[in-house]
């Protein structure tokens, strides 16, 4: 009877922690991972549905589970001299978040304070949405405000060519529009504490998925009176903690210990599916990257290079910034016979 116990808990716990992966096929990958008929599983997952944990859309051949909202919380926000982020998360957001571990509450008071306060300072808005939604597994918090919009802003105080070429300065780490006041590097620690991240402003969508360490941009039509929109996704059980990450983008040699290294991902500076070939596109890919000691420069979903922008990066930066280490990784074997070319 224990064995049996045993194993019914384990089969639901498999299937909390994939039906979001697994909205429709859920019975069958739970059947062929415990070696168990489809109408077995089809009973955990009623047992699911009637501790309410789970819920369902659909007809019966075409099913689609989610995990149920446990906590579905609309807050909003006026953006005057009164509002501290601090209160906020002390009073309104903190209180949805019990039952989780420290290290988990530790990494959404930081992410919660450090993107409510770019709303408050930087959007240049009137209005600041926040949605809380717990599950049994996860936990998702949405922060809206109706101001100018965070890509655009960006373009436009470092004279960028465009929103994408924003993203790609915000992946880098350490930009911030009000230098006297913020250091730049809240949306970057947040997109990697989190294990999704998400910003959605004017026509670019631009996600960071910590599972496997992948950036991506896209274009939407823009949304008329809404400025920008992010979105963070955790576990209620994940392992990471603040300082984890902090010291992952740290430099143990230097005296200060701080944010020293960053992860660039090469195929932000694509257009569509443009070749990376010319020292123009170099150039702008190492743009402020000064400001690190460690640049490790990721070529994954890049498929190949041109030599001049190649040399640019690996020579002719190398040579200008020797304070600076490029390190590249993730690299096919097309894009790392260009590089040992110019090397």
């Amino acid at each position: 009877m224990v064995k049996l116990r045993k194993r019914g808990e384990q089969i639901h716990k498999f299937i909390l922690n994939n039906v979001e992966a697994h909205p429709r096929d859920i019975v069958r990958v739970t059947s062929d991972k415990f070696g168990v008929t489809r109408q077995a599983i089809n009973k955990h997952i009623k047992q699911l549905i009637e501790q309410e944990t789970i819920t369902f859309s659909g007809t019966t051949s075409n099913r689609a589970y989610s995990l149920r909202p446990l906590i579905q919380e609309k807050l909003g926000y006026k953006i005057d001299d009164r509002i501290q982020e601090d209160v906020v998360w002390r009073n309104d957001i903190l209180p949805l978040l019990e039952n989780l571990p420290d290290n988990v509450e530790n990494i959404w008071n930081y992410c919660f304070s450090e993107i409510f306060n770019n709303a408050i300072d930087h959007s240049n808005g009137t209005v600041i949405g926040v949605l809380v939604e717990k599950t049994a597994i996860t936990t998702e918090i949405r922060i809206i405000d109706d101001g100018e919009g965070i890509f655009k802003k960006i373009q436009k105080v470092f004279g960028l060519m465009d929103e994408r070429h924003a993203v790609l300065e915000l992946a880098k780490g350490k930009v911030t529009t009000d230098p006297e006041n913020h250091s730049g590097e809240g949306i970057f620690f947040s997109s990697r504490m989190t294990e999704l991240f998400a910003i959605l402003s004017g026509s670019t969508f631009f996600t960071h998925n910590r599972r496997d360490d992948l950036d991506w941009i896209s274009d939407n039509e823009p949304i008329e009176g809404f400025g920008t929109c992010v979105v963070m996704k955790m576990k209620n059980n994940a392992a990471n903690t603040v300082q984890k990450i902090f010291n992952r983008y740290a430099n143990p040699e230097s005296e200060d210990y701080g944010f020293n290294k960053t992860v660039v991902p090469v195929d932000l500076v694509q257009y569509g599916d443009e070749m990376l070939v010319s020292r123009s596109q170099a150039k702008r890919l190492l743009e402020r990257v000064d400001r690190f000691k460690t640049v490790i420069l990721d070529f994954e979903s890049v498929t190949g290079i041109g030599q001049a922008f190649a040399d640019e990066i690996f020579r002719v930066f190398a040579r200008k910034k020797p304070g600076t280490r490029i390190v590249p990784i993730n690299m096919n074997e097309s894009v790392q016979r260009v590089i040992v070319h110019v090397l």
